[in-house]
């Protein structure tokens, strides 16, 4: 017979990284997402279906309005489905409550944004850490320090958001996302705040990084020479998939 598991190790055991029984990082059917009710009901998300393997480089591509931020945000658990099934990382999504949504998250998931939400009162090292401290994994700080000379700031550590151009910034919330070793990572317009030539740099590293963790990176961006690098390219209209487009294969 097994060990007695106690409240406090479940609770470490869902917030480590899985290693999911699936090929899939994400598996979603029928995936429905409603605000509002009554009258002023309005379906965002209008049966989506959508498995994406582990390690895949996917670009979420959409006009304005057309719910792929809203899709993004119910994949990621920021946002509880309507109705259908979604698994992410192995864990049954549409289940569970906010609480259950957060602690889930923890540890499976790095979000990377246009914005990048950097903590000014903490230095690059902190802001890398401190998530990994309150997530309860031994040697946040030195894996905090290990992954930021990973993205270049080795020499950076101690200086403050103020104190970073753009780049350095976003190179600093990549460090952070990736850091815990998540399955899956998010990047929501990630170059949507930098010049060109930053903005190409900071692709690169994210798509280096990646490759070398292995996580499986989904990237909503307007840019299709940005979708051109990943695997495969997945396009969202009026709350639906459109298209979906796999390497090789002509975007049109």
């Amino acid at each position: 017979m097994g060990m007695v598991t106690s409240p406090a190790q479940a609770r470490s055991a869902l917030s480590a990284t899985p290693s999911p029984a699936s090929d899939d990082t994400i598996l979603a059917r029928d995936l429905r997402l409603t605000l509002g009710s009554g009258d002023s009901a309005v379906e965002i998300l209008k049966g989506i279906d959508l498995s994406v393997p582990r390690g895949q480089t996917l670009a979420l591509l959409g006009p304005s309005g057309s719910g792929k931020s809203s899709l993004m945000a119910v994949l990621c658990g920021l946002e509880r489905a309507s109705s259908g099934t979604l698994e992410v990382a192995g864990q049954d999504f549409v289940g569970m409550d906010e609480d259950a949504l957060a602690r889930a998250r923890r540890g499976r998931i790095g979000v990377v944004l246009q914005a990048f939400h950097l903590l000014p009162t903490m230095t690059a090292l902190e802001n890398v850490a401190t998530p990994l401290e309150l997530a309860g994994m031994p040697d946040a700080r030195a894996r905090a320090e290990a992954e930021l000379t990973a993205v270049g700031l080795g020499h950076r550590l101690s200086h403050y958001p103020a104190q970073l151009s753009g780049g350095e910034q976003q190179r600093v919330a990549i460090a952070r996302a990736l850091a815990p070793r998540p399955a899956l990572v998010f990047a929501d317009e990630p170059t949507g705040n930098l010049d060109a030539a930053t903005g190409a740099a900071i692709i690169d590293l994210l798509f280096a990084r990646r490759a070398e963790t292995g996580a499986t990176l989904l990237i909503i961006t307007h840019d299709e020479s940005l979708a051109h690098r990943c695997e495969r390219v997945v396009t969202i209209g009026d709350g639906q998939i459109a298209s979906d487009i796999r390497a090789g294969e002509h975007l049109g």
